[in-house]
């Protein structure tokens, strides 16, 4: 196997158990449990996850004092993309709503247009076109049925927190840190939120042991595995391939949600995924929007050309 191949297998498998996160949460909310205690537990799962990653790589944990203010907003953020998504789920079709996530790249570009003054191209205003309407044709069923208002708000919410997270990391304060230890502190500072919450509000702790493994899931897969998959994957193929490869994340979160969990699909509803897929593409291929949405490269260094030879002659 070459290693194209091998960057392309990592790219699916980073989307697709990301787009997982459906699959381990709605059995949990079903077993009583509420977006905020499953969040607090997967964020305190996580967290010692990457903890290890970070060890294992052999990095420290320091941090300069400019660098806490700017990590804790991105830790903040974090939380608020987390907690408006999984409050999302009980109000609208999970897959729907990962769908609806999936326009954070284009939110991306709007926001460099805005605030950075980032040139808004013909490409960029055809790709945010045909996402309305992708939108559109999600929130208006073809019996004329529309989506819940607030479920659409939440996930649209967090779609913008997401965005804004992701021009965040690539702030100067805070771009020369590794990424896998910008995410232990941001999942950190988030977990914080989720914590105050449920010293507010209560916190609601799984009493069977499948809901524990769904918990340890959400931990693992989505999160963990997703994670190192990505960096394998820009390591291998760079990043505006693997961005493109996200399209699954929207389109495993469907699958699940049709196959699992019942979700209706109608001929409608593909034809918004398709139109706000191929909107991200263009957006992706079409501007500098990889280097805002993957950030992994300082995670595993660069492979010498020699060393890729060498694996490519041994596989």
């Amino acid at each position: 196997m070459n290693n194209t191949t091998k960057g392309y297998l990592y790219g699916a498998v980073a989307a697709a158990t990301y787009g997982m996160n459906p699959l381990f949460a709605l059995p949990l909310y079903e077993g009583g449990m509420n977006p905020d205690s499953v969040l607090f537990f997967r964020y305190l799962l996580a967290i010692p996850i990457l903890w290890a990653m970070i060890r294992w790589r052999g990095r420290d944990f320091r941090l300069q004092q400019r660098e806490v203010p700017a990590l804790v907003v991105l830790g903040l953020l974090m939380a608020c993309s987390s907690l408006t998504l999984f409050l999302s789920y009980t109000y609208m079709a999970a897959g729907i709503a990962s769908t609806l996530l999936f326009v954070y790249p284009i939110l991306v570009a709007l926001i460099m247009a805005v605030f950075f003054r980032e040139k808004l191209s013909l490409l960029t205003a055809l790709s945010i076109l045909l996402a309305l309407v992708g939108i559109a044709m999600l929130y208006r069923s073809e019996g004329g049925e529309t989506l819940n208002l607030v479920g659409v708000s939440l996930v649209m919410a967090s779609s913008l927190s997401y965005a804004v997270y992701l021009v965040g990391v690539n702030r100067p304060v805070v771009r020369d840190i590794p990424t896998v230890k910008l995410t232990f502190y941001a999942l950190l500072f988030g977990f914080c939120v989720f914590v105050v919450r449920a010293l507010v509000k209560g916190l609601t702790v799984p009493d069977h042991w499948y809901l524990w493994v769904n918990l340890l899931a959400l931990a693992v897969l989505p999160t963990a595995v997703s994670f190192i998959s990505t960096t394998k994957a820009i390591q291998y193929i760079g990043s505006t391939p693997t961005a493109i490869l996200g399209a699954l994340e929207p389109l495993t979160a469907v699958f699940f949600g049709v196959t699992i969990f019942g979700e209706p699909l109608t001929s409608r509803i593909m034809g918004g995924i398709f139109l706000i897929v191929v909107a991200v593409t263009l957006i992706i291929v079409g501007g500098r929007i990889g280097t805002y949405l993957l950030r992994f490269r300082k995670l595993f260094p660069k492979l010498p050309r020699i060393r890729k030879r060498q694996m490519s002659n041994h596989d």
